[in-house]
């Protein structure tokens, strides 16, 4: 078995931005991979993982070299005869005799089989590595030499490139690779503080986590939960769950240290939701909780260093932390002195967009559409006062807490409960994980400010294409649909789209992505029901549901296949629908079997209590539409039974599809294209 190698490569830069290093990851991942394929190497990649300072990837197996192969070049014709051959064999650098003859259609032509050596890995790496390091994807990259020179993140400052005990040569923007990496800043102490140390593939790990540096994202992880776990051993709190947080200290971070720190009990008269922002957000501290789920005076911050035995720098992030406090309390004074109802005209002064005019355009646009989607008086208020945080101090300085401001502010200055809670969530739902607001008058509100974003913005021509969505209308769509399926409300989404063709498309797309991504329906089961009704989303869900739950018994797909026939026979026909079926004309056996069974079947699914019951007795004419195909020829020459068979079939048709059109349902008699999210 020919010898394999390992490689390990190491991309040494400046401070990454933590939000940007796991996608740059994939794509390392990813480009390695196809640099393996391209070039006929065996190998895999073991893993990559990264710092604030490096982005690593280390693969395995790799060979000296690649496989030698050969390549047949086709020559003129044989009938060309000798003097063609001898130039075509002296073109290759072979004679005559190395030729070979093959046979094509068009004749029999000379051809030489060339022999073509396998280059070294070594050499591949030199001449793709380079490419591949720059090719890495950034949301934004940066000239760190001169204009028009090689762009990166940060400026690279140094490379590893090791295949098995030998260094690649290689070269990027004038930092040329070696077998030497560098260690924590500061952590491994001051004497080693940027002295370059020597590493190879088996002991990369173990000689950077000696100079404080833990590569693996997991292994800084573990430390800080470690570390947590340690302080709070004994204490009467416990720490405010952030995984998101978690993973942003994770790479931040390359010799991760948790400390315990504390603030005066006075603050605590602020909000928990301010104190919990400016924590988070703003010093990217974990919050620390009661038993009883109240805020404790205490913090934990996540230090790059080995250790605080002088306690300076807990100090330090406890004056941080003061003045920060400071501030909230400051403006939380200054904007109690103006109601929220007082802000309202000066929302004509914020632009909400060029195009688009003011917020207070949108506040009036959106207290309408409140009115026009039900909402009570709550909702209107709401609907008022939602965006008037915006002209705040507080939302100014912690932009993070907008729409909460205004329902802290809203109740502090004796609003009704209710539209201080909608005015609170009217942001959500801001995510696909995330819940949508937790009050009618909130839902109403939130799907008002949605709908009216997203009308205005297609208006105007503001549509997101590709993967740019500067005004986060995807997001804001889905929020409409995650509102008006989970808080079933009785609003037919295509009447409140104001006639607009594109946005009227945006959102089916969007609604073929919910409920195929997010609740698990089959892409045909969403089709099929869409094709009979897609604007009542409550409606759609409950049709959705019955589809899924009688898909698997044995009639459902069989007499789907029948459904799919029967459109295909009356489209052919060209018959007009709604004809009514004589009955006078029917043919004794099937075809007047199918015809009670029919008549019998609509009456009970009419008296089901659900779509699940009416679909359960429509699936049970499978048999008899089955012996009626069987049995009986529907294009007869006689036109007027013709043309009643055909009427039955259109009346079978019409009342199975008033829960989903069944001839999108994929049988094993066809198959349909996916859709697009």
């Amino acid at each position: 078995m020919a010898r394999t190698l390992p490689f390990l490569l190491e991309i040494g830069a400046e401070e990454i931005p933590d939000w940007m290093i796991v996608p740059a990851l994939d794509h390392l991942r990813g480009a390695f991979e196809k640099l393996l394929a391209d070039n006929r190497l065996s190998g895999k990649v073991d893993w990559v993982d990264a710092t604030p300072r490096r982005l690593v990837l280390k693969a395995n197996g790799l060979p000296a070299g690649q496989a030698d192969s050969e390549e047949v070049v086709s020559g003129p014709p044989k009938s060309a005869g000798e003097g063609a051959a001898q130039g075509f064999a002296r073109k290759n650098g072979a004679t005559v005799d190395q030729l070979e003859t093959v046979t094509t259609p068009k004749g029999e032509y000379f051809a030489y089989r060339k022999k073509i050596a396998g280059r070294a890995t070594k050499d591949i790496l030199t001449e793709q590595l380079p490419s591949l390091i720059l090719g890495i994807p950034w949301p934004k990259a940066m000239y760190w030499t001169t204009k028009g020179s090689p762009r990166f993140i940060r400026p690279l400052r140094w490379l590893v490139t090791l295949l098995g005990k030998e260094v690649v040569p290689v070269e990027v923007s004038g930092v040329v690779a070696g077998e030497f990496t560098q260690g924590h800043r500061t952590a491994a102490g001051r004497k080693a503080a940027g002295k370059p140390i020597k590493v190879s593939v088996s002991n990369y790990e173990a000689k950077l986590a000696a100079a404080k540096v833990l590569v693996r994202a997991s292994e800084r992880r573990q430390r800080i939960e470690i570390g947590i776990a340690q302080l709070l051993d004994g204490k009467p709190f416990a720490i405010k769950p952030d995984p998101a947080l978690l993973d942003t200290l994770v790479y931040l971070t390359e010799w991760p240290t948790p400390i315990l720190g504390s603030f005066s009990e006075s603050y605590l008269s602020l909000p928990a939701e301010v104190l919990v922002t400016v924590m988070r957000h703003h010093q990217r501290y974990f919050s620390v909780e009661n038993p009883d789920g109240t805020l404790a005076p205490h913090f934990i911050a996540v230090m790059n260093v080995g250790g605080d035995p002088e306690g300076w720098i807990v100090s330090g992030n406890e004056r941080v932390l003061r003045a920060r406090f400071n501030d909230a309390r400051f403006f939380w004074d200054v904007d109690q002195q103006k109601t929220l109802r007082d802000r309202v005209e000066s929302l004509a002064h914020v632009t909400f967009q060029a195009k688009l005019g003011s917020y207070l355009d949108k506040t009036n646009r959106v207290v309408d559409l409140v009115r026009a989607l039900g909402g009570d008086a709550n909702a209107e208020r709401a609907a008022l006062l939602a965006k008037t945080d915006l002209t705040t101090d507080m939302v100014k300085e912690f932009t993070e807490l907008q729409g909460v401001v205004g329902g802290l502010y809203a109740r502090a200055q004796g609003e009704p409960e209710a539209a201080a809670r909608a005015i609170y969530e009217h942001y959500k739902p801001v995510s696909m994980e995330d819940s949508i607001p937790s009050t009618r008058a909130g839902q109403v509100a939130a799907l008002a400010d949605k709908l009216d974003t997203l009308r205005e913005c297609f208006r105007v021509g503001l549509i997101p294409s590709g993967s740019r969505d500067p005004f986060a209308l995807r997001r804001a769509a889905q929020g409409v649909v995650k509102i008006l399926v989970e808080g079933e409300l009785d609003v037919k989404l295509d009447s409140v789209l104001g006639g607009d063709t594109a946005l009227v498309e945006f959102f089916q797309d969007r609604l073929r992505y919910y409920f195929r991504e997010i609740r698990g329906f089959a892409y045909d089961e969403i089709n099929a029901a869409m094709a009979c009704d897609w604007g009542q989303l409550k409606d759609l869900a409950s049709r959705l549901e019955a589809l899924k739950a009688v898909r698997p018994t044995a009639n459902f797909e069989p007499l789907a296949a029948s459904f799919k026939r029967i459109r295909n026979i009356l489209k052919q026909a060209g018959v007009a629908s709604g004809n009514p079926v004589n009955e006078a004309l029917l043919e004794e056996g099937p075809e007047r079997e199918l015809y009670l069974s029919f008549q019998r079947v609509r009456e009970e699914a009419r008296e089901s209590s659900g779509y699940r019951g009416s679909l359960e007795k429509i699936a049970g004419l499978r048999p008899a539409v089955d012996l009626f195909f069987d049995k009986v020829l529907v294009n007869v020459e006689d036109a007027a039974v013709r043309n009643n068979r055909l009427a039955l079939l259109d009346a079978i048709l019409r009342e199975s599809s008033s829960i989903a059109d069944f001839s999108e349902i994929v049988t094993n008699e066809g198959h349909k294209e996916t859709v697009k999210a």
